[in-house]
């Protein structure tokens, strides 16, 4: 298992609709396990190929914790959502990939999400509370879509002046 580096805002690939996934092998099962590494190392709860620049519908979640350890550990690829609850909820979200910036996010409070183990066995899930939202924010990355851009215009502004704020910071 390796940690592969966590591409930033502004990588063009974190705007790209991710390919399918094609071949269940080695090389695959590889790939997951380093992401879910990657996502340790990162102290996330989820992460998207995209992520670390690879264009694949690739995304893992673990929302695991002493609390409640059967909530969840999932590698889906293909993934693809299939029904949503008319009921929102609003919940604080961040990103891997835009690190130091949150924001209050409404979504689907329930979320049905299809896909395939690394092994290509197809399994569906129903999930809600942060397992729901983990996934449709990873899945959002597999589309092209960023947390940012489920908030308001004001919002985005704000949030994308303070990221600018915070990669000057970084780079002084």
């Amino acid at each position: 298992m390796a940690i592969r580096d966590i591409v930033l805002l502004g990588d063009p690939v974190l705007r790209t609709p991710a390919e399918a996934v094609e071949s269940f092998d080695d090389a695959l099962r590889s790939l997951v396990d380093d992401m879910f590494e990657t996502m340790y190392h990162a102290e996330g709860v989820g992460l998207a190929a995209p992520q670390i620049g690879l264009s694949k519908r690739i995304l893992v979640v673990d929302v695991r914790d002493d609390d409640d350890p059967a909530a969840g550990r999932f590698a889906v690829v293909n993934p693809e959502i299939v029904a949503v609850s008319k009921e929102t909820e609003k919940a604080s979200e961040g990103c891997l990939s835009i690190p130091g910036l949150e924001e209050l996010v409404e979504r689907p409070a329930v979320v049905e999400v299809r896909g395939f183990d690394v092994r290509g066995t197809p399994f569906t899930v129903e999930a809600s509370e942060l397992l729901g939202r983990a996934l449709q924010h990873e899945i959002d990355h597999l589309d092209g879509v960023l947390f940012l851009d489920r908030v308001s215009a004001l919002k985005r502004r704000m949030l994308l002046k303070k990221w600018r704020k915070l990669q000057d910071e970084s780079d002084a």
